[in-house]
C-alpha cells in the first residue's frame, strides 16, 4: 500500500492553482467591466431583488472597519496574502482524493487572490453585485466574495459529509 505522502497532490495541485486562476481572472475581468460600465452608488436593476452598484469597499466583508483610517488596508492586505500562502501549502500536501476540499481552497485562494490584487492596486475592493428584499439590502459583493463562500460551504459540506470516509481512506481502511 502506498504511503499517505505518495498520495499527496503534489504536482497534481497544478489543477487547483489553475480553478484559483480562472476565479481570480473572472473576477478581475468582472471588475473591469463593473468599472467600466456602472456609475458608482448608482444602480442598475437587472430583477426586482438584484441590482448591478458599483461599490468600493476599504473594509472586510461586510464593509467591517472601512472607516479605520486606512491601516485596514494593510492589515487585511498582509492577512489575505499569509492566508493565501497557507492555501497554496494545503492544496500541495492534500490527498489527491479529497477532490472537493481541493475544490474548497482552489475557490477561497482565488477569491483571496481577486480581493488582494485590489487592495494593492487600487486601494479598496470593488464591489457591484447587489441582492435585496422588501427594501433590505444584503451587503454589495463581488465574483471574489462569492468564490470564497461557495469555497467555505464546500469545506464545511466536506467536513460534514465526507470527513469520516476522508479519515477512513487516510488509515488505509477502505471505506464501504
Amino acid at each position: 500500500m502506498a504511503s499517505s505522502a505518495a498520495l499527496r497532490n503534489g504536482w497534481y495541485s497544478l489543477s487547483w492553482y489553475g480553478v484559483a486562476a480562472l476565479v481570480l481572472l473572472i473576477d478581475q475581468y468582472t471588475k473591469v467591466l463593473a468599472e467600466s460600465a456602472l456609475d458608482y452608488g448608482r444602480p442598475v436593476e437587472v430583477f426586482s431583488w438584484f441590482n448591478l452598484t458599483l461599490q468600493y469597499n476599504t473594509g472586510a466583508a461586510f464593509s467591517f472597519l472601512s472607516d479605520a483610517g486606512g491601516w485596514q488596508r494593510y492589515f487585511f492586505t498582509g492577512v489575505a496574502i499569509l492566508i493565501s500562502v497557507v492555501l497554496v501549502v494545503w492544496l500541495y500536501r492534500l490527498p489527491r482524493d479529497h477532490k472537493l476540499m481541493g475544490l474548497a481552497l482552489a475557490l477561497i485562494l482565488g477569491g483571496a487572490l481577486g480581493n488582494v490584487w485590489d487592495r494593492i492596486v487600487l486601494g479598496h475592493v470593488v464591489d457591484f453585485i447587489s441582492v435585496h428584499y422588501a427594501g433590505r439590502y444584503f451587503p454589495a459583493f463581488n465574483i471574489a466574495d462569492s468564490a470564497i463562500s461557495l469555497g467555505a460551504a464546500c469545506m464545511i459540506f466536506d467536513s460534514v459529509f465526507g470527513g469520516e470516509s476522508n479519515s477512513s481512506t487516510e488509515r488505509g481502511i477502505k471505506a464501504k
